[in-house]
Formats: structure tokens, sequence, C-alpha cells
């Protein structure tokens, strides 16, 4: 994969099934800056035929072309949960209104459940002095009585002793003498009523509103609390603030139920609160016309909104009626038919309505007996058996002679085709960046909280500047992911004219990266998407050959230059400077440029941005580079001429020699192991007598996320945007430790002063299981975590808690392998080691060798542990 590849997958994330703009990025001219193309072989050539021609800087006079070697990577895929109807409901919840943190839950109804349509309206009427609530009977299979009346008397009743619910509510028919069960109020609703009858003996009494035609469907009803007339209301309001805050929550949630009755499942429930959250936050980010379409969506029948989300997660884009079939949708055509209308899907199924490309798409649901089928009727030989041959052959003779005869017998196979039409498409991909601000969550993200599986922090969202103020900003940054997008479909293809093409679209567009955004929202903005493009884009060209008379050229390192340059000039606050700069100092002297080089590194080290392991690169280059004549003398860098690193050397009878495979070893116990196995099994026989494992950054990531764990979710504005954050916003820019300072250094001194333990232990129970980043749960116990803590000691680890405080983009990677400790005989005090294990063939990675210079500095017990293989 190339440099680069797998963070641009990350921003992307689920790849969309139409670009929208794609037509328009390909066809619209770009300004050739590369000075490259792409002859008939795919292979890059000047668009002159001249390879002398480059892009023109200063200095530059170099130039090298090669032809593409471009590797397939593997893909990133993410699974949705949608097809679980499990209710389970975490306790942390997603809000109805993230911006509010007293909505501390999204409702839960029974799916099996129906009711009447009713009024979406706020269910709170007053008569007589009462104040009376909407809801509604369900669970209606434990009822008594199966036919109702409307007007018919109810009340409600406690039924703590419900195993299933300790909040259950009972309704009882009046009419009986109580001793009728109709069924439950709704469990979100008892959820919120019940305290109140159990600590001020509340008592409610109500009718049925209407009865369903289906007996076992919801009931709509009316409920009253006589107390109110009384004064006993008077004196539970007098009782404090905790009742009002209670009955105000009773509303809020039936308030929701009514907009969400019964009826509705639970991932249309989910469905429904995301596209209404985005609406209401961010309206101004929507024309008239899209906000009246999305807006549309709760007036569908409840088939089609199912049926529509359903098919909105799985991959598509084309799908057969015939296959369509869920439990909770009762009419699939019905509900095809009336998303149709209303322009949420496309639907197919008479030929005139085929073009080649809906042709081509189509023929994809077709199975290998289909194909075959089609293919013999028309007397058309195959060039072999697969499927994708078949479809290649199919779609080779469907041409304007034979395009109705053959679009019919596809359809004839296929029946009835549907997908999501591009406009809803569009808009609900819209709709989920925006709730979730990445491209990895989607309504997944809803049943895995649902289920338990994951449970999100708690903390504020607190109300600060808007991260699209306005329209056009958004649809910049929309179309930077589409540009995206095409360049990963193109390198998974292949297709190195596009690849270019895409190259080019994001160099000339990341200029305008000179605004005034906060350094919080950069990542939201369309130039910083480009600027990821560039940088594949340089990994890309470096990567490409050309074969001349069958001789591999030089690589192709001038255009990468310039991209890199053009990085280095637009981008000039970013952690990723340091970066840029070690690679155009490489490209440099893989050209044959020493003294530019040279440069390059000597002004990387005077750049604020240029940090860890990209700055001892350059100070190891210019250590290499700066000899006469080039520099008359040779500079001193103190980190790395004073500081050296301890070595142990090791031996171990080795598996495997092979170049490009990991090494294997045959270990002490005579089963196979790696070169960290083998060294953990060193150090805790003649090495010492040390405990440890194989952790690099992972347990220091833990640790800081459970010491730092309320300064990292403390009140902060801006930097919680909807509650499926994992950290904040801020946590890899320069604002995260300024804007805490003085908290950040309050915690640290308690760490340093010996209390690191005891926080860990109090983070710990707190919120374990609890999703934060960088904080691996399933990884390390908490006994592992306090040996540690302890052993280091507080001074230590609050000092990497500091750096990882102020740069934790710059520091989150690269410690050493192997944490080790062991305790001293009273079994209190103990003392730790870090280890970086290097096989015979390998080498420290500048950041590795940051890491360990700077925990040396801070006061740790550093080594590195070489692994030979021993002599036979």
């Amino acid at each position: 994969m190339l440099t680069g590849q797998e963070s641009l997958l990350r921003l992307i994330g689920k790849r969309r099934r139409s670009l929208p703009n794609r037509h328009n990025l390909l066809s619209t001219p770009t300004p050739n800056s590369l000075n490259l193309d792409v002859n008939d072989s795919g292979n890059l050539i000047s668009p002159t035929g001249d390879n002398s021609r480059s892009p023109t800087y200063p200095g530059n006079s170099d130039d090298l072309s090669v032809s593409r070697k471009n590797k397939k990577k593997r893909r990133l895929t993410q699974t949705t949960l949608l097809q679980w109807s499990g209710s389970k409901q975490s306790q942390h919840s997603p809000l109805i209104h993230p911006q509010k943190q007293q909505q501390q839950s999204i409702l839960e109804f029974d799916d099996d459940s129906s009711s009447e349509e009713i009024s979406k309206t706020v269910a709170l009427d007053e008569a007589n002095g009462d104040e009376a609530i909407q809801t509604f009977i369900v669970g209606r299979k434990f009822s008594d009585v199966q036919d109702l009346e409307a007007g018919e008397k109810i009340c409600l009743l406690r039924h703590p002793e419900n195993i299933k619910d300790p909040n259950a509510i009972k309704v009882l028919s009046s009419d009986s003498g109580l001793s009728e069960i109709l069924g439950y109020l709704p469990k979100d609703v008892s959820q919120c009523l019940s305290p109140l009858i159990d600590q001020y003996d509340l008592k409610f009494e109500g009718t049925i509103n209407s009865v369903p035609k289906n007996s076992s469907e919801a009931v709509s009803v009316k409920v009253v609390c006589r107390k109110m007339t009384s004064d006993g209301w008077k004196e539970s309001e007098s009782a404090g603030g905790d009742f009002k805050l209670m009955w105000e929550k009773v509303l809020q949630v039936v308030e929701h139920q009514m907009l969400f009755p019964p009826k509705t499942t639970r991932y249309q429930l989910n469905f429904n609160v995301l596209v209404q959250e985005v609406l209401r936050s961010c309206s101004h980010l929507f024309t008239a016309d899209e906000k009246a379409f999305l807006e549309s969506f709760t007036s569908l029948s409840e088939d089609s909104q199912r049926l529509f989300i359903r098919l909105y997660t799985r991959k598509g884009p084309w799908f057969r009626l015939s296959n369509i079939s869920y439990p909770e949708v009762s009419d699939s055509l019905q509900a095809l038919k009336d998303l149709t209308v209303k322009g949420f899907m496309t639907s197919v199924e008479n030929a005139n309505d085929l073009n080649y490309q809906t042709m081509k798409e189509i023929i994809e649901l077709l199975n290998v007996t289909e194909l075959r089928d089609i293919l013999s009727v028309n007397k058309v030989f195959s060039r072999g058996s697969r499927k994708r041959d078949l479809i290649n052959s199919l779609c080779s003779y469907y041409n304007d002679g034979t395009r109705i005869n053959v679009g019919t017998m596809i359809l004839e196979r296929t029946g009835l085709c549907a997908k999501i039409s591009s406009t809803s498409e569009s808009l609900i991909w819209r709709v989920e960046r925006l709730f979730f601000l990445n491209g990895e969550q989607d309504l997944s993200s809803f049943v895995l909280l649902d289920l338990g599986i994951i449970k999100y922090p708690i903390y504020k969202c607190i109300d600060s500047e808007q991260i699209f103020s306005d329209r056009t900003k958004l649809l910049a940054y929309e179309e930077a992911i589409e540009v995206a997008q095409l360049m990963d479909e193109s390198l998974d293809c292949e297709d190195s004219g596009t690849v270019l093409k895409c190259i080019m679209i994001a160099e000339t567009r990341i200029s305008s990266s000179s605004s005034s955004e906060s350094a919080l929202f950069n990542c939201f903005t369309a130039p910083w998407v480009y600027s990821k493009m560039v940088l594949l884009g340089v990994s890309f060209l470096e990567n490409q050959k050309r074969h001349v008379e069958n001789k591999p050229s030089p690589l192709l390192y001038n255009q990468a230059v310039y991209l890199l340059r053009r990085l280095l000039s637009c981008f000039s606050c970013d952690g990723r400077r340091g970066y840029w700069t070690v690679r155009l100092s490489t490209d440099l002297e893989h050209m044959g440029r020493p003294n530019e080089s040279l440069s390059v590194a000597e002004q990387g080290l005077l750049d604020p941005w240029v940090r860890a392991g990209s700055r001892i690169a350059l100070q190891r280059r210019i250590l290499r580079l700066a000899k006469p004549p080039r520099r008359w003398k040779t500079p001193t860098f103190p980190n790395l001429v004073d500081n050296k690193i301890p070595e142990v050397t090791i031996q171990g009878r080795s598996l495997n020699c092979e170049v490009g495979m990991k090494n294997r070893f045959y270990g002490e116990d005579g089963e196979q192991c790696g070169v960290e196995q083998l060294a953990l099994q060193y150090y805790n026989g003649e090495g010492g007598g040390w405990q440890g494992m194989h952790t690099e950054s992972s347990i220091w990531l833990t640790i800081f996320g459970l010491l730092m764990w309320d300064i990292l979710f403390s009140d902060v504005p801006g930097v919680f945007q909807t509650r499926f954050q994992t950290a904040p916003l801020d946590l890899e820019t320069e604002s995260f430790y300024q804007t805490r300072k003085e908290t950040i250094e309050a915690q640290l001194e308690k760490v340093a002063s010996g209390m690191a333990e005891e926080i860990l232990i109090i983070s710990y129970e707190t919120h374990r299981g609890t999703a934060c980043r960088g904080v691996a749960w399933e990884r390390f116990s908490l006994e592992e975590l306090r040996a540690a803590v302890a052993c280091v000691g507080g001074k230590c680890v609050a000092s990497l808690c500091r750096y990882l405080a102020q740069d934790y983009r710059s520091w989150c990677s690269g410690m050493p392998d192997l944490l080790l400790w062991r305790f001293k005989e009273n079994g209190y005090e103990g003392e730790a080691k870090l280890v970086e294990v290097k096989s015979e063939k390998d080498r420290l990675s500048e950041q590795q060798r940051a890491w360990l210079l700077l925990l040396m500095d801070s006061g740790f017990n550093v080594e590195i542990c070489k692994v030979r293989p021993a002599c036979v």
C-alpha cells in the first residue's frame, strides 16, 4: 500500500454508490503542472514526448520519468448491523439533541407493535387544571382483554416485581374493578414515570382514545394525575427541584413518543433521529428543496421508511424486488412504489428504460445459470466460464441492434429492479457525514450502542462556532472527498490516467488553504483533504518505473519534489510538515542534488512544526551530508552525540532468515516465537528476572487516557460536536494543551507526587469498557497497569503524559516494544525498563530513536535488544 493511502481510506470511509460530480471532475480541463500524461500502455509520459520538461520552481534542473508499478491494496470494509433486531439499550444512548446534555437517551419501543396514525404534535393538554399526557398501551399479548372500546376508563399500577423491567407500569381496566390487565406503558415512559409514582405517591387514571383494528397493536390513551386538583400536587412541587426535573423528563419522553410511536422499529427511529437532528442544527447547509425532501421522509408509510433504510445500508446499487424480504415490511412492492413516487428510489421494469450503464449494473444481479441462458439463446460465445467472463461477453454483445432484445431477457429474469436515487443517496450521505463528522461511522453505530457492544463517554456538547459556516465550504469539502474516492477507485483498478488527473486537481486546489479557519476544524476543509491526496500522489510518483530497452530507469522524483514543495508552501502551520520535509530532502538526494537536500534539512530544523522522529531524521541527514566542501564545520546535536542508547545482544535459533519476512525463532521451550517473545524469555531468565509484555505504544496511550480522563472529557466549547466521539476534536492539535494547561499541570503534579496508581484505579473502575481514544481495555488488566505505573514511577509517568498532552499527534506512536518490571523483596518498590527489540537485519526508525532519546532525558531506563541467529 502506498504511503498515505490508508489515511485516505479512513477519510473516505464507506464508498458512495455514485459520485454526482464524477463527469465534471474528469471532463473539466485541469492545468497540467506536472507535465505528465499517460500513453496507451498506461505509462506516464511527457505530453509533448519531451522527457526533459519538468515543473518549474527555483533550483529544479533534473527530470526523471518512469512508468507505474502499483501494488494492490487491501480494502477497509465496514459491516452494518441493521439486521440485528435486539433492543438492548445502553445507559449512555445518544441524545435526540446532542447539544443539550439533559436529554440522555434514545427512546425504546416494541418493534412488533403498531398503532393508528396519530397527530405528531406535543401531546400535552390542560383540562380543569389537570395536566394530561398522551401515551400508549403496549405489550397487548399480556392482556386479559382482547376487545377494547374508545372512552373506556383505565388506571396505572406500578409492577416492581416484573422480572424484565423493575420500572414496569401496568395498565388496568377501571370498569373491571382493576382486575383485568390491558397491557403496559412503553418502557421509556415507565422508566421516567415510575420514580415519580414511587417517591411522590402519584396516582394516574385516564381513558382510551381510540382502538386499533388489530387487537395486538398499541392503543392510544390519555392519562391524568388527579392529585393535581388537591394540595398534594403543590406539596410535591414544593419538595424541591428534583420533582420538577423528573416531571420535565416525562414530558420530554412523551413529546418524543408522539413523533415516533411504538410501531417504529429501532433502526427506523435512529434514522429519523439522525435526519432531524442534522436538519435542526445544520439547516443553513441545505436548500429549501433539500430540507423539504428530507422532511418528507416521515410522511412516508412505515413500510416505505423501513424498506428504504434497509436498502440504503446494503451494498447495491441495484436490488431485485424478488430478493427483498423483511419481516417488518408487510408489502415491499407498494413500499417501493411509494418511494419511487417520492423520489427516494429509482426502479426499472421495462427494457426501454435501460441504458448501457444501467444494464452493466443490473447484469451483476444475474447468476451464472441466468447469464449462460441468455448467451445461449443469443448464440453468443464466452471466453471463459466464470461469472465475470460471462458478464463481459454479454456486455460486448449488448449494442444498438440487440439492446431491446437483450434488455428484455435480462429483466425477464431479474424482475422489477430498484436502487436508491442519486438525490436521496447524496443527501443522506451528507446527513451522516454532518452527524458523525467522519466517514467511518454510520447507522450501525446506533446499533452497536443499543446492543451495548460499545459505550461512549459522558460529556457535554457546548455550542461554539459552526464547523461549516456556510454551504459553499461544505460543498467544497464534499467535492474534495469525491475526488479522493475517485483517486482511490482508480488506484484499485490501476487507472494511471485518472490517478494523475486527481493529483493535478488536488495540486491546483491546495493553494486556497491559507484560510482563517480555526486549527480545530482544519480537517473539515477541502484543502486539508486535497493535501492528503497530494501526499499520496507523491508516493504514487515515487513508485513509478519506466522501462527503456528492458532496463529500469531511475525513480521519478522530480514531480514528487514539486508536490512536496507545494505542500510546504501552502500549509505553514501543520504537524505534517516534518514528514514532508524529510521526504523532500530524501528525494532531492536521490536526484543527485545533495546541496539542496542539505539546505532543506537545515531549514527544516528551524521550523517549529518539525518534531519527534522527523527532527531526528533531519539531524542525522545533516550529520551525513554536512561534510567538506559542502560544510567545513561539522554540526553537533547533543541529543545524538551525548545520549548513547544502551544495547544488549542475544542469540536465538532462527527458523527463517528470508529477506522481507518477519523473523521467527525457537524459544527456550522449543516453541516457535517472534523476536519480542524471545527477548521476553531472555529478560525473564538470565537477563535479570524481569516480568514484562510486548506493548509498544498501546499501554502508554491507555495509561494516558485513564489518568487524563476527566481532562479529556471536560467542558470545553466546540470540541464535542456529536454523542459518538471517543476523544475531543482538538486532541491532536496545539490547542488541547494550551486550552487546558492549568488543569493538565495540576493533574500531572498529582501523578508526579505519587498519586498515579490511585487515580488509575479509580478511573479504571469508573469507566471500564467505555470507548476512549487509545485506551485498550481488552489488552491490559488493572494489575498490569498498576504494576507499570508503580514501577516506572510518578515523575516519569507525568513526564510522558505531558509530552502526549502537548503533542499527541507526534508522540502517539513509535514507543519501545517491551515494558519490563520487577519488584524488590518488600513487594512495594519496583523498577521498570523499556526495551526496543530489533532482529539482525532490522534497524531503528527515526521515530523510535526519538522516543528512546526522549525517554532517557525523562529518566526512564531504556535499552535496545538486538537478536542474532545462533551460529550453527
